[in-house]
Parts: structure tokens; sequence; C-alpha cells
């Protein structure tokens, strides 16, 4: 069992930075943050391979956004850069005991974090 503690959400003008981390507990093949908007699908945002830390972005995001990982805290961080009012949604950590960074591209994921409300305003 995988436990996910998000933190860092809030409100940011566009073009402003936040950074959210994930407390994990437990072992999982891939972690990472999805997004979403009501009546919207969720999104994969970014997440990050636990063996060999290989990444992935939507394209959305790239350039802006980038995740990293703590190891010895178990924590994974997405650091959000030139924020704008479309990044606005919940952000939810993600764990997956199978897939690794594909995880995002699969819309899957095993355990999930409460999520953080993330608000750009224009």
């Amino acid at each position: 069992q995988v436990q996910l503690v998000e933190s860092g959400g809030g409100l940011v003008q566009a073009g402003g930075s936040l950074r959210l981390s994930c407390a994990a507990s437990g072992s999982y093949s891939g972690i990472g943050w999805f997004r979403q908007v009501p009546g919207k699908e969720r999104q994969g945002v970014s997440c990050i391979s636990s063996s060999d830390g290989s990444t992935y972005y939507t394209e959305s995001v790239k350039g802006r956004f980038t995740i990293s990982r703590d190891n010895a805290k178990n924590t994974v961080y997405l650091q959000m850069n030139s924020l704008k009012a479309e990044d606005t949604a919940v952000y939810y950590c993600a764990a997956d005991s199978l897939f690794r960074e594909g995880m995002c591209v699969m819309g899957r994921a095993d355990y999930w974090g409460k999520g953080t409300l993330v608000t750009v305003s224009s």
C-alpha cells in the first residue's frame, strides 16, 4: 500500500511559480502528477520512473514544469514556472506499481493523493 500526501498548491498570478510536493510511503514503479478541471478528463501532467529517473511531460507544460524526486525522502516535486491561467486545476499525486513514467500516458495509477488546488489568475 502506498500513501501519498500533496502540498504546495495555492493562488499565483500568471507568470509566477509554484512547487508541489508529494510525500510517498511504500514502493512503486512510477510516480507523478495528474490534473483535473471540472467537466474535463483527468490529464497526466508529468511522471517519473522510480528506477532510472526517466520522465514524461505532457506537451503543454514542456519547458515550464520540472519533475524531480528525492529518493532519500521518498518525495516527488513538480516545479511549475511561467504559470498560465489554463494550468488552473486540482493537481493529484499518483503512483503506479506496474507502469513507470508511462503511467502518465496510460492515464492510470494504483494510488492517488487527495489533490491540491492550483489557481492561476490572469
